[in-house]
């Protein structure tokens, strides 16, 4: 009894340290090279993926959503939205752009099930060099570092570009959807995933939705969400001229990775402490950006928006 309580106790101090430090060291936006910067340390640190995996997105779990392996139900995601966003059944060879790779996940599973040629490019240079490790020499699946404002690629070279929750780490919303846009082929497939939140042109956010806006804007190194509807004007408002553009919301199909994302520490406490003090630490000033999450897709003030669209061919 005296063991556990001590265990208890040192489980509650290090939450409050965790606590204190997520509230003192927010991680604020302060231009492209705080995202990359962020991402290099996650990535360095190898919290994330020792924790989650190589899909650093969140998971789909049906509606009503079904209990599933945490680490199954990203790589479901793939699969999921790869056949709500109709590319599923493009041949073999299609280039695919995924904007926001991470260490390479969505790119590797679009390469190997689908058998599509896949560039993942990333801000965070760190990143890149891992999902290359990761990514085994027979897939055709490469890895660049680039800007998503200023993409190193040609008009209209790709069949697909793919984009998973990278919108809110890009203050030019506009800008974002122009360059998704313009690298895209006529004919070719936009597919598109994001947290967004609510529209507030419809109804204000109250003092309370506000704040909490504001701690999942700083601690992850956002500088403003979208809502489903504004981000779908950035699209409309394109240049590029588009055809059947449509959006959906996977507020409820994805809801459960949130708690997930916190259990996958209490599974696997060897993983955590086997990363030393500082790793463990971190896990902790994560847990209140993750329950504020929850909170916020519980009661709609965030949303997970879908978007799909055809570059018209003329």
């Amino acid at each position: 009894m005296t063991l556990l309580l001590a265990l208890l106790g040192l489980a509650l101090l290090g939450l409050l340290i965790g606590l204190l430090i997520w509230y003192l060291l927010p991680r604020r936006f302060r231009g492209s090279q705080s995202v990359a910067s962020a991402y290099d340390q996650w990535t360095q640190d190898q919290l994330l993926e020792r924790l989650w995996g190589e899909h650093i997105h969140l998971g789909f779990y049906g509606q009503p959503p079904q209990q599933r392996d945490f680490r199954v139900a990203k790589q479901d995601f793939v699969d999921a939205l790869a056949c709500w966003g109709e590319i599923d059944q493009l041949p073999a060879g299609t280039k695919v752009l995924d904007v926001g790779c991470g260490i390479g996940g969505s790119s590797r599973r679009l390469a190997a099930r689908y058998g599509f040629d896949v560039l993942g490019v990333s801000i965070s240079p760190a990143q890149v060099e891992r999902a290359r490790q990761l990514t085994p020499a027979e897939l055709s699946c490469r890895f660049q570092t680039m800007d998503a404002l200023q993409l190193d690629l040609p008009d209209g070279c790709m069949d697909v570009v793919w984009t998973v929750e990278c919108a809110p780490h890009i203050a030019d919303k506009q800008g974002f959807a122009n360059e998704l846009l313009r690298v895209l082929k006529p004919g070719g497939q936009l597919v598109a995933a994001d947290w967004n939140q609510r529209d507030d042109r419809r109804r204000a956010f109250s003092s309370i939705e506000r704040w909490v806006l504001e701690q999942l804007r700083v601690q992850w190194a956002h500088p403003a969400f979208s809502s489903i509807a504004s981000f779908r004007d950035n699209l409309e408002a394109s240049s590029t001229p588009l055809e059947g553009l449509s959006t959906g919301d996977w507020s409820r199909e994805t809801l459960p990775s949130w708690w997930e994302s916190i259990w996958e520490g209490a599974r696997r406490p060897g993983t955590m402490l086997s990363l030393g003090p500082r790793a463990v630490l971190k896990g902790l000033r994560e847990i209140p950006t993750l329950v504020l999450m929850d909170w916020a897709f519980r009661g709609g003030l965030m949303q997970f928006g879908l978007f799909r669209a055809t570059r018209c061919r003329h």
